[in-house]
């Protein structure tokens, strides 16, 4: 699978901009706040139905603009698939396949399957669980519409519980009966949730240590392990057990939505004891894997599109990460980077097919190819 043209009106800084891109590695550059980290969030809108960066759809639209429209061209298993997102203000997104609207956007993630590295991605180390529970999430859904589906089911089914708990909490004495017809509901989801979140981090693990390991030298240990409530008991009975607490706070304290990862280096916490340049490598590692195990379950090679990442790196670390993505383990490549002369040097080791362009407030430019083909 991969990208073969993106055309864009209106998105972003945007005007209009049209690109053919190489079926392997796409080299962004350009100088900071021209456009290369939108120009990739276009095509992340067009995989994953929304952007990687701002979720309000309107907020992507050109300042001074009425609408905006990304299209693109994609080969799949030998098809041609034509994707195309549209916004206009105060009406709703339109999301088509081959001209084909789709009536739920969710049918849609997996199909074109993406993984996206940024120094955004510093939040699943540094912020809370839910960013954490967020990229376990984005990954498994990605294989698994059952997954994505009982995840819709129980966040629809934990609001209620929670407006149900502010309610009795108000009116007086309550018992757990009042909270259990929402409970039939909330624990298969939040049990079948469980097992594939526990079962996806027993596989990525090894693979991302195996990463970690070949980017870093194997100058020193990463570990990662699940953390959820799940695994102390039955949920049903921690549920009753905790309905009066829960009563008491007004909000529901037990359950997946409390999941969590650990991250440690050399048995420390990663986000206390990790340098910048071991916690890049945590997270390009982890990423690595992240395409490894979609590729297995869903079939198809993801996208990787790595947005200025090889700041505080070295130049070993650097020539490791281009070296691995260019193998053909990994299908198509985007690379958004500053430094293209580097970039291209390490490109050259490969002999991989690749085009460079450059962004600009003149648009966006193909200045060089491997395959002379401009």
């Amino acid at each position: 699978m991969h990208l073969q043209q993106l055309s864009l009106v209106n998105f972003k800084n945007f005007g209009e901009a049209t690109v053919k891109f190489s079926p392997k590695i796409n080299i962004i550059t350009g100088q900071n706040g021209v456009g290369k980290t939108n120009l990739l969030d276009a095509i992340h809108y067009l995989c994953m139905t929304k952007s990687y960066f701002n979720p309000v759809d309107t907020q992507n639209i050109r300042h001074g603009e009425e609408f905006m429209l990304i299209e693109g061209w994609f080969e799949r298993e030998g098809a041609e698939e034509y994707i195309t997102c549209g916004v206009k203000r105060h009406q709703k997104k339109q999301f088509r396949r081959n001209r084909k609207e789709y009536q739920k956007l969710s049918e849609h993630i997996g199909f074109l399957p993406v993984v996206v590295v940024t120094p955004e991605d510093s939040a699943l180390i540094r912020e809370g669980s839910d960013e954490r529970r967020r990229f376990m999430n984005a990954v498994i859904a990605q294989f698994d519409h059952e997954y994505l589906n009982d995840l819709i089911t129980y966040n629809h089914i934990l609001t209620q519980r929670n407006a149900l708990l502010k309610h009795l909490a108000s009116k007086g004495p309550a018992h757990y009966g009042d909270a259990e017809v929402w409970d039939m509901t909330l624990i298969p989801a939040g049990k079948r949730i469980f097992e594939k979140r526990k079962q996806f981090i027993s596989e990525l693990v090894p693979v991302f240590q195996k990463y970690y390991s070949t980017i870093s030298y194997d100058r020193e240990q990463v570990r990662m392990s699940y953390q959820s409530h799940l695994a102390e008991g039955d949920f049903e009975e921690l549920l009753r057990r905790n309905f009066e607490k829960d009563l008491i706070l007004q909000y529901t304290t037990i359950g997946i939505h409390k999941d969590d990862l650990l991250l440690d280096l050399e048995d420390h916490m990663l986000r206390r004891f990790g340098s910048q340049g071991q916690q890049k490598t945590f997270l390009v590692a982890l990423k690595l894997a992240e395409s490894d195990f979609i590729r297995q379950w869903n079939g198809q090679q993801p996208l990787l599109l790595l947005d200025d990442i090889f700041d505080k790196f070295d130049d070993d670390r650097v020539q490791k990460i281009i070296h691995l993505v260019a193998d053909d383990h990994f299908g198509q490549i985007f690379i958004a980077d500053t430094n293209r002369n580097r970039i291209r040097t390490f490109i050259n080791e490969t002999r991989s097919n690749y085009r460079i362009f450059e962004v600009s407030n003149q648009g966006i430019h193909l200045i060089e190819s491997s395959d002379e083909t401009k």
